[in-house]
């Protein structure tokens, strides 16, 4: 028989299991123009429709194999309470061609609207 508090304690685990992404990093407005990009270059094609896309760090580049890779994003942190109750799927258009980069995404206006209430940087949790 299992005590209460081993039941609770396997509660607590299996929710923190369930509200985990994957990987955690930083995430920051990406502004425009958006083009060129170093995958579709001026093809204005290359944009998911509802405009949620993104251009990554190095970590994620791949050298280039990440172009039209998706990630689902959510921000877990930052200064004021920045997150909104929310993750969004992003789809990668570009390399972050700032040296270094100053976050794991560059999100482009719409998609950092949709998960942040602040214009500087916040933290994320993502996934493939």
């Amino acid at each position: 028989m299992r005590s209460r508090a081993m039941v609770v304690a396997t509660f607590l685990v299996s929710n923190c299991i369930v509200f985990v992404l994957g990987d955690v990093g930083t995430a920051a407005s990406y502004d425009p123009p958006y083009m060129p990009t170093r995958c579709g270059g001026s093809n204005e094609d290359q944009f998911p429709p509802g405009e949620f896309f993104a251009a990554v760090s190095d970590g994620l580049w791949d050298n280039g194999a990440s172009c039209g890779r998706k990630y689902r994003v959510r921000c877990i942190s930052g200064p004021m309470r920045p997150c909104k109750v929310k993750s969004i799927v992003v789809q990668v258009v570009d390399h972050c061609s700032q040296d270094p980069c100053p976050a794991t995404f560059r999100l482009s206006n719409k998609a950092f609207d949709a998960i942040s209430k602040i214009d500087t940087k916040v933290n994320v949790e993502f996934a493939q």
